[in-house]
């Protein structure tokens, strides 16, 4: 039988009597309209031809279904919807296999629920990541998942949306099968050996019996991290039902909380979020530019950062030469990334033997000449002008002169950083967030004479690391940074004019930051600030207001958490309102003969976005950020800015 075309991204043919349906919808093989069809049409002609056994579902490419198609994101819907293309899949009256070549998300996940077998090849990632954009599964997923895996298995995978690899998916009953090779062919037998016996249709299934008060613990404790985001709420809730309502209950359920959700703010937020990072990097002065080969990268200081930074490298590939200022201090900087490596193994997000690899990709150096072989180099010493310069100097000298050189600086300007090389054309900023193994974003800053091979370099190098890179120009403090400080000079406004510390960090986690200000800046230590608005005490426009309650706190020895002290007292592990700190707001107030106002939560918030928002518009007039979305995800991923609100400029309007 010749091949046969179901729809134009669909397209099917017949092996030993199995019709082998694919589906080729690229990128990511999403469930649009024409995919839907195709799959409607390929059940018909199954249900037309005797001599079809059953059926295999297999993506084109490297990946089963992606999710919806973004492209109808806002859009009316387009028949057939895809709640009723898994119900007819499910229904079907031969046996069918979901064949997971590759990543099943959202709808494709649904998609293979719906099919009476699944197999994967060991790589595979599954997962129902709806809440992540504001939603709930809207095909199913609350419903037949419960009754695959049991309820507890499922909420924690719906409500948190987090992703899991083939051999977790085979061990909670997702799969049937996980084979190394020759997917197709091991389909093909499933099909052939499930033929003429009972199909087992998922949503036939009773949930298996479980543990109430253990459910309700697990969901207490995904709603604790949700942090008021809707959507984790009624995923839990769906769940719930699925154990007390019928199947087609429990699809009605799910369908109209779907719906409810699609249209409300949060939603639109992570929609937002969502294009917007599909946006962040793209570069038009770079249309067409290539980067560069990259194989070694070094790092030339191994603290806490640049440890981080070489871990998140090693994970990605690259042969990583550390440098430190001396050999113990390069020894220490390797046990250190070592230590990290290790860690990982402990938990499972490594293998042995994979750390192992990762581990011998890894050599330290107290020489300068040790990084000759380095395509990139990326800086992570103290945030000083004269050391940053000085180390440039010396690496500009032993480098070969198409080797990459980035500064990991916050605040200094990396434009004059790049003055003390002989090839500023070959020097960008990588600002990495702490811990740089961990946090997503890093800043790619386009300096003065940045080559723009260079800036597509520095952009390609974090997302092989698997950051989120944005662009940025040279300003202090750079988008984040920036808006940042006038964030937090805002908070000590407010402070001066009348409010607590605790007061502003409670509206903030009421937010949805997961710490407030004044939390966080005891976490990381008072110290770090002090010494920095030390250095820029001389040039300071003395017309500017400027608010001194935190160098009092730390002329008092009130330097955070470490100290037992800082903008509150810490006791037991307990962080608690001290009486000397609103003693000391009160002498400072009284010294410049503030009266204290009272303020509403509502009032406290609106000053500090209204602050945040103006800092935006002025990066985005000078041209320090390209776009208002750029800005909102610096904010979200490197500052806690709850992404259900979409980030600061978003939340403007803008």
């Amino acid at each position: 039988m010749p091949d046969i075309t179901f729809s134009a991204t669909v397209s099917g043919s017949v092996m030993q009597g199995v019709l082998v349906v694919t589906i080729d919808n690229p990128p990511v093989n999403a469930t649009g309209a024409a995919v839907r069809q195709g799959l409607m049409a390929a059940l018909d002609f199954s249900a037309g031809h005797a001599e079809i056994v059953g059926l295999v579902l297999i993506g084109a490419g490297k990946i089963f279904v992606g999710g919806a198609d973004i492209r109808e994101f806002g859009k009316p819907p387009v028949d057939p919807v895809l709640p009723d293309v898994v119900a007819a899949l499910e229904a079907h009256d031969k046996p069918m296999v979901a064949a997971l070549n590759g990543t099943a998300l959202g709808g494709g996940l649904e998609v293979a629920l719906a099919c009476h077998h699944r197999i994967a090849l060991p790589q595979v990632s599954l997962g129902l990541p709806e809440v992540k954009l504001g939603l709930v599964p809207g095909a199913g997923g609350t419903q037949r998942l419960p009754r695959l895996i049991g309820a507890l298995a499922a909420v924690d995978l719906i409500a948190s949306g987090r992703t899991i690899k083939a051999d977790e998916a085979l061990t909670l009953g997702i799969l049937d099968q996980v084979v190394t090779d020759d997917l197709l062919d091991a389909a093909c037998t499933l099909v052939q050996q499930s033929s003429g016996r009972s199909l087992r249709r998922t949503g036939s299934l009773p949930v298996p019996a479980f543990d109430v008060q253990a459910f309700e613990a697990v969901a207490e404790k995904l709603l604790a991290k949700a942090r008021g985001q809707n959507a984790p709420a009624k995923a839990v809730d769906l769940v719930r039902q699925s154990g007390e309502l019928s199947l087609d209950e429990g699809l009605q359920s799910e369908r109209a909380t779907f719906l409810a959700l699609r249209d409300s703010d949060q939603a639109k937020a992570l929609s937002h979020v969502f294009f917007a990072e599909r946006q962040a990097g793209k570069v038009e002065a770079l249309e067409g530019v290539m980067p560069r080969t990259l194989s070694t990268i070094g790092i030339a200081g191994l603290g806490l950062m640049g440890s981080g930074i070489a871990v998140a490298a090693l994970a990605a590939g690259y042969t990583v030469i550390g440098l430190d200022q001396n050999d113990e201090a390069a020894e220490k900087g390797r046990d250190r990334i070592l230590g990290l490596i290790d860690r990982s193994v402990k938990s499972g997000r490594l293998t042995a033997a994979e750390g192992e690899e990762q581990a011998a990709r890894l050599t330290v150096t107290a020489e300068d000449q040790g990084l000759v072989s380095a395509d990139l180099v990326v800086e992570a010493v103290f945030d000083d002008l004269d050391v940053k310069t000085d180390l440039f100097r010396r690496l500009d000298k032993v480098l070969r002169p198409d080797a990459i050189l980035a500064t990991n600086t916050s605040y200094l300007n990396p434009d004059e950083i790049a003055a003390a090389t002989a090839h500023p054309a070959r020097v960008l900023g990588l600002h990495f967030f702490s811990p740089a193994h961990v946090m997503r974003l890093v800043e790619v800053v386009r300096c003065k004479e940045t080559a723009p091979d260079v800036l597509a370099t520095g952009l390609a190098f974090a997302r092989r690391l698997k950051k989120l890179a944005v662009v940025a120009g040279v300003t202090e403090g750079f988008i984040g940074n920036r808006i940042f400080s006038a964030y937090r000079r805002e908070a000590e406004y407010l402070i001066e004019d009348g409010a607590a510390p605790h007061e502003i960090d409670a509206v903030l986690e009421d937010y949805g930051f997961p710490m407030g200000l004044f939390a966080v800046y005891d976490m990381a230590g008072l110290e770090i600030a002090w010494n920095r608005r030390k250095r820029q005490a001389a040039s300071r426009n003395p017309a500017e207001r400027y608010v001194e309650i935190a160098d009092r706190l730390c002329e008092a020895g009130r330097l955070g958490q470490k100290a037992g002290r800082g903008w509150y007292r810490y006791e037991a592990g307990q962080r608690l309102v001290d009486p000397e700190v609103t003693a000391l707001i009160e002498t400072c107030r009284a010294a410049k003969a503030i009266t204290p106002k009272t303020f509403t939560p509502q009032e406290i918030l609106s000053r500090l976005l209204a602050a945040m928002a103006a800092e935006g518009r002025a990066l985005l007039a000078e041209g320090i950020a390209a776009r208002a979305s750029d800005i909102d995800l610096v904010m979200i991923n490197g500052y806690g800015f709850p992404a259900h609100k979409g980030g600061p400029m978003f939340a403007a309007g803008l």
